[in-house]
């Protein structure tokens, strides 16, 4: 059985520190973004935030952002549909 095809799909690697001053994206470096979240790391507060923020700063919908590894984790792995890698990459270095 295959599955079907979603069109284009980018991964992105995070570490989130959570009940940070502000939400803001700090830095990208060694293929690791960096990110701080106002939100407690409890009943999900924490990777909404996150999916909120990535959301925001990428011009794309939270329907098409999922955390797909490290969901308990500062350490995250995120799924961003409807683009490419190096269009990921590009909307990255903007946003820092």
């Amino acid at each position: 059985m295959t599955t079907p095809s979603r069109g284009k799909v980018a991964t992105i690697h995070l570490k989130v520190q959570p009940r940070g001053s502000r939400n803001r994206v700090e830095e990208f470096r060694e293929g690791v973004l960096r990110v701080r979240v106002v939100a407690p790391p409890e009943d999900g507060k924490a990777n909404a935030a996150v999916i909120a923020l990535l959301s925001e700063r990428l011009g794309v919908s939270r329907q098409k952002l999922r955390i797909v590894r490290g969901a308990a984790s500062r350490d995250k792995v995120v799924e961003v549909e409807g683009l490419e890698p190096e269009e990921l990459l590009a909307r990255l270095v903007e946003t820092v």
